[in-house]
């Protein structure tokens, strides 16, 4: 106990657990930063039609308002540990949070597309340093003692940001304008700031690493990494590499790779050091936190696209709908973290990963008149196992590693989780694309001329529309049965994607019995 005796300082009546009062206020408003960092990635999700017609964009330019803030914010968030390093923690998340803000007041004030896709890209690259630096934080001035509180706080802003980023973008568009989608962000983003600024002590800048930056590893990531993010977007749509841009991107993005790679092993002070997957612990923990990352951002997809293509609602009816996740999420966070404290965090995995291959494989009974009720356990499951798995994935992840280490491999734990949610999406789209084609032209073989059962329905869909005047009756009955055949090639790729995701965290449920077990709380940040 003497060494954390001598960590403590001024308190040596509370050695291993008083924690200055600015301190905790300081990592707050560091924790409500990265909240609305994570959460501007969704918020525009369910109001793109409003923007698109705000703006006179054309269907093809508007997903470029989310593509931008992607591809911008998973370049910064590898880097921003080599730039908290260099400028401190203080500066780096004070600039991060100012920028975040002002970008934001200049999404708000776009009159065209180009101009909201610049700003959403500046906004995704400057708010993407406050998020790894939360993660940093937290494993660096809370002692292992404290962190049973801490992790769940983290791991609830991480996944109920994106979560509920659809219903609170969904209620901002539909009771004010989508302009105040992004001018929401200015009165609490100006406090961030402040705050950042006067409360931040946790470590002291290195200008001397700016003589040692490694702009051809910074010119590789970008590429490798931007080049990547517009792959995975927009590959499945568009017939992957027989689309000229994509196929571009995708050398762009081998080039970048190797430049990367080669700067990463050679350079004195690489931007991303990748020496933190030596740790056992942290390698782990970063491919379960990237497939934490497909299960979140690929059904945060998911669920509105079934909602929106099957049931027919619109972007407040689907927040609406969805918002039973975040509630979950927001019960399951405090009893997480008591277990964390009690439970061997292997078994929280295990429970977190079959819980949520509980809530996937329910889903692969959808019909087409499912609604709130029947998606109700499923979400359930869904952000209870989502909670349950992030805390001691955290935990076991950045718990260990030793202070120096801790800035850069925050950085790369949380790309591993927006990577993951990257590469979901799009293994998503094409299957769901590609199934879809495959079982309409399955069902199409029973509808045809020579069916019998296919002409008695379409014979009684007819007398059916003869009702109804003014209408051709048989073109009437021949569209609906179309309609029916599309509907149910739709469910039925929907159910083979929930098919996948429950293989994919039932096989991680296993996985984890193969890792070690983690040390006792010791070590690592509490410093």
């Amino acid at each position: 106990m003497a060494t954390a005796t001598l960590t403590a300082g001024s308190a040596p009546a509370k050695p291993v657990d008083h924690i200055e009062p600015r301190r905790i206020i300081a990592f707050l408003a560091m924790v409500f930063g990265m909240f609305m960092a994570i959460l501007d990635i969704q918020i525009v999700s369910a109001s793109l039609s409003e923007i698109q017609a705000g703006l006179s964009a054309s269907s093809d330019e508007i997903p470029w308002v989310q593509t931008a803030y992607l591809i911008a914010e998973v370049i910064m968030i590898p880097l921003s540990g080599f730039l908290s390093r260099m400028l401190s923690t203080r500066v780096l998340f004070t600039v991060s949070a100012a920028g975040f803000t002002a970008a934001s007041a200049l999404a708000a004030t776009a009159t065209n597309i180009d101009q909201m896709i610049v700003y959403r890209a500046i906004q995704g690259f400057i708010g993407g340093g406050m998020i790894p630096s939360v993660f940093a934080a937290a494993f660096t001035i809370f002692p292992p003692s404290r962190r049973a509180m801490v992790s769940p706080m983290i791991g609830l802003v991480a996944t109920l940001a994106p979560t509920i980023g659809p219903t609170v973008g969904g209620y901002i568009s539909h009771a004010m304008s989508w302009h105040w989608l992004f001018l929401i962000n200015v009165v609490p983003g100006i406090l961030v700031t402040a705050a950042a600024w006067s409360l931040i002590d946790f470590d002291k800048p290195d200008l001397s690493l700016f003589r040692k930056f490694d702009w051809w590893g910074l010119a590789g990531m970008a590429a490798f990494l931007g080049s990547l993010e517009y792959v995975l977007e927009e590959g499945p749509n568009n017939d992957w590499l027989q689309d000229h841009a994509v196929f571009i991107c995708a050398i762009l993005m081998t080039a970048g790779a190797v430049l990367f790679f080669w700067r990463a092993f050679t350079a004195e002070e690489p931007i991303v050091d990748l020496k933190a997957f030596t740790n056992v612990n942290f390698a782990f923990g970063s491919l379960f936190s990237f497939v934490i990352g497909v299960g979140l951002y690929g059904l945060t997809y998911l669920y509105p696209v079934y909602l929106g293509r099957i049931r027919g609602y619109d972007s407040l009816m689907i927040g609406e709908a969805l918002f039973v996740s975040g509630l979950a999420m927001f019960a399951t966070a405090p009893i997480s973290g008591i277990l964390s404290r009690k439970m061997d965090p292997r078994l929280m995995m295990m429970i977190g990963f079959f819980g949520f291959a509980a809530g996937t494989w329910r889903m692969t009974y959808l019909t087409a008149d499912w609604d709130f009720w029947e998606l109700f356990v499923p979400q359930i499951l869904r952000g209870a196992s989502m909670m349950l798995c992030m805390v001691p994935i955290n935990n076991i992840a950045l718990g260990t590693l030793p202070p120096e280490r801790l800035k850069n491999a925050s950085g790369l734990f949380n790309l591993t989780r927006n990577l993951g949610g990257a590469v979901g999406l799009a293994v998503i789209n094409t299957v769901l694309i590609d199934r879809n084609a495959f079982h309409y032209a399955r069902l199409a073989e029973h509808v045809q001329w020579g069916s019998a059962e296919a002409q008695a329905k379409l014979q009684n869909m007819t007398l059916d529309f003869q009702q109804n005047a003014g209408l051709d009756a048989s073109k009437a009955a021949i569209s609906k049965l179309s309609g029916m055949v599309r509907q149910q090639a739709s469910l039925l790729s929907f159910m083979d994607v929930f098919y996948l995701l429950t293989a994919l965290f039932a096989t991680l449920a296993i996985f984890v019995l193969f890792i070690r077990k983690p040390a006792e709380p010791g070590g690592g940040g509490g410093h």
